[in-house]
């Protein structure tokens, strides 16, 4: 869209969107879909993941690939061209999601976007009556994803996460033996997110490029100078739109951790420690983390390490399971941690209609049945919770000099064993001279579940949600 026909759009009636907005469209909401009728879906977001998300979609029968949208035009002529070549119709580009959501016949939307848009975009979706895939995590902060919750139920739309995890056979069955205790009790479900994450350097302030609608692309987050380590990938790293690896691949692996402590929501403790180290470059969030969760008994430990590193257990991206009686790596059971390890049992877990994540949420869309999906938004918001609960953490913290840190860690063996593996890590598989260096120690806070409110500490509270711009604003609460 040229941008003076944009301004005029945004002057007309979806120009309401702000509190308590309802987009034309809504009344399309109680349409039930048949077997046999073709659900019209926009992917929004078409740098990177949306890529899958286009290849997913243009392909399944009984979906049509309607829009795409992206604040970034020059995104548009290899979605569209990947969209064909699947064997779909040639769809419709926009920047403005909300051009989409005032559109009756768009049925589903699927939300590739910056994690800074995830919430707000599906929230202004339910309220415009259209089921939602959203990507991980389904926030930037605890806050929104609380809102697009309630959303998703009082709109009574069928919203899915994007973490694939819970589509698989092989870790739902693992919940259930952690359930049968054939293992004993579980004392510590680790999940680790060792991937390679180089300097991304210095990128100059300039004007955005004529293609981009940077406003858009700020859409909820605060003005701030366009350069090119924003658009498109290594936003991650920038507290205003990301949230660090372990909101990024990470926070699959924080699911999956989270999911293995039977009936996990939030924990009532936190703890973060780590820092960007290796290089100085732009980026603000951390590259090597370790946090510290408590579940009712029940440790979480996640690990983030972007530097060149050895696995753990055979995991670089994955999570292990210790319990009394050995841990869980790989699919494999190691007595007391040793040997070659064993098959795990079968046992029955099925889990929802559909071949595949994407497929298990049009098959909830056309049943109306929230229990069809495999990743249902509530369960996206505690996994996503858990890692915004660390990095407020960790954003908290103080530097501390690592000549100490064996005195802040604390005297829990698997915490101790976590922390001198990463200083091990740091010193040995990359060569740094920690002595003298400083880590951030985070914050120790505890956390009431009920209530998503951190207990006496109002600093951390504040981080629960963050300032918004007009009008792209989460409200405080759904009237």
């Amino acid at each position: 869209m040229a941008r003076t026909t944009r301004r005029t759009f945004l002057s007309g009636s979806v120009a309401a969107i702000g509190a308590g907005f309802a987009i034309g469209g809504t009344k399309a909401s109680g349409r039930i879909l048949g077997a046999n009728d073709t659900i019209n879906l926009a992917v929004a977001g078409l740098n990177g993941r949306g890529g899958a998300h286009v290849g997913e979609f243009a392909g399944m029968p009984g979906v049509r690939l309607s829009h795409l949208v992206d604040p970034d035009v020059r995104t548009f002529d290899k979605r569209v061209k990947q969209t064909v070549e699947r064997g779909g119709a040639t769809p419709k580009t926009v920047q403005d999601i909300r051009e989409v959501l005032d559109n009756p016949d768009v049925h589903a939307i699927s939300i590739a976007t910056p994690n800074h848009w995830h919430a707000l975009m599906s929230i202004w979706a339910c309220q415009a009556g259209k089921d939602v895939y959203v990507e991980k995590p389904c926030s930037h902060n605890i806050h929104e994803g609380r809102i697009a919750v309630e959303a998703a139920r009082k709109y009574d739309r069928i919203v899915q996460h994007g973490t694939q995890g819970r589509s698989s056979r092989s870790w739902a069955e693992l919940l259930e033996i952690t359930r049968s205790g054939r293992y004993g009790k579980l004392l510590v479900s680790r999940g680790l997110c060792y991937k390679p994450r180089p300097s991304i350097g210095f990128k100059p302030v300039q004007t955005p490029p004529s293609e981009v609608d940077f406003s858009l692309w700020l859409g909820p987050a605060q003005e701030t100078p366009f350069h090119e380590n924003l658009v498109h990938y290594n936003w991650h790293w920038f507290w205003d739109f990301g949230n660090g690896d372990i909101g990024n691949q990470g926070v699959h692996q924080m699911d999956v951790a989270r999911w293995m402590i039977p009936d996990a929501t939030h924990p009532t403790s936190v703890v973060s420690l780590g820092g960007r180290f290796g290089y100085e470059d732009q980026g603000e969030t951390a590259n090597t983390q370790v946090s510290v969760m408590d579940f009712d008994g029940t440790m979480l430990i996640f690990e983030v390490r972007g530097l060149p590193t050895d696995d753990y257990k055979g995991q670089k991206v994955g999570n292990v399971l210790h319990y009394e009686e050995g841990i869980v790596s790989g699919g494999r059971f190691y007595p007391k941690g040793q040997g070659d390890g064993e098959p795990l049992p079968r046992v029955d877990a099925n889990r929802g209609p559909g071949n595949g994540h994407f497929a298990n949420f049009i098959e909830a869309v056309r049943s109306r049945k929230t229990d069809d999906l495999n990743a249902d938004i509530l369960e996206g918001h505690y996994s996503s919770a858990a890692c915004h609960l660390a990095n407020v953490s960790y954003q908290l913290g103080a530097p501390e000099s690592f000549d100490s840190i064996d005195q802040a860690i604390g005297s829990d063996e698997a915490v101790q064993e976590t922390v001198e593996r990463m200083v091990e890590h740091l010193k040995d598989d990359n060569a740094l001279a920690i002595e003298g260096m400083q880590y951030r120690l985070g914050r120790r806070l505890r956390f009431n579940p009920e209530t998503e409110r951190f207990i006496d500490d109002d600093r951390a509270n504040a981080l629960l949600t963050r300032p918004y711009r007009a009008p792209f604003v989460v409200p405080e609460s759904l009237a």
